[in-house]
């Protein structure tokens, strides 16, 4: 299988977000936001961040998004990973962190942060992998209201 990996453009909006939902499906809360992903959401993050697309043999089978906060143009949020159901197991969505963490060194983002939600704990044990580490005294400006707090992560990258 040939995997290869592209950076998203504005017209890939209405691809991610039906990965998105796809990829999230049956995994995450009904609540989470991500269930209702449309392309103007997607556009919108595109817009202040950016995105890849993973392929397997030319098929699109996951994504993830990075937003540049308003208050700190110097941080990448990582947001919205998801490989779909078919492809799990083959570690592919490492392939799409390490994608990220490798454009913010090219672009010297000093500081990557993501956030895991509640329910996910066994995903903290994979960012850690990357060198994340819990911040505690981080709050997600993206966190929903109506659920527990989600863990945040980050990592400092050398510049």
């Amino acid at each position: 299988m040939t995997l290869t990996i592209r950076e998203a453009t504005i017209t890939d909006a209405t691809l991610i977000a039906a990965l998105t939902r796809s990829c999230w499906a049956g995994i995450v809360a009904a609540s989470s936001a991500a269930h209702r992903e449309t392309p103007a959401i997607v556009a919108q993050d595109l817009s202040g961040g950016g995105a890849f697309l993973l392929f397997a043999a030319q098929e699109p089978v996951g994504s993830v998004r990075w937003a540049v906060p308003d208050t700190n143009p110097h941080l990448w949020e990582i947001r919205r990973m998801g490989v779909l159901p078919a492809h799990r197991q083959q570690a592919l969505s490492r392939l799409l962190l390490e994608a990220v963490i490798h454009a913010a060194g090219i672009c010297s983002i000093p500081e990557l942060r993501l956030a895991v939600r509640h329910d996910q704990p066994r995903l903290l044990q994979l960012y850690a992998g990357y060198g994340f580490e819990l911040a505690p005294g981080l709050a997600y400006a993206h966190a929903n209201p109506a659920e527990p707090a989600p863990y945040v992560m980050r990592r400092f990258l050398k510049s």
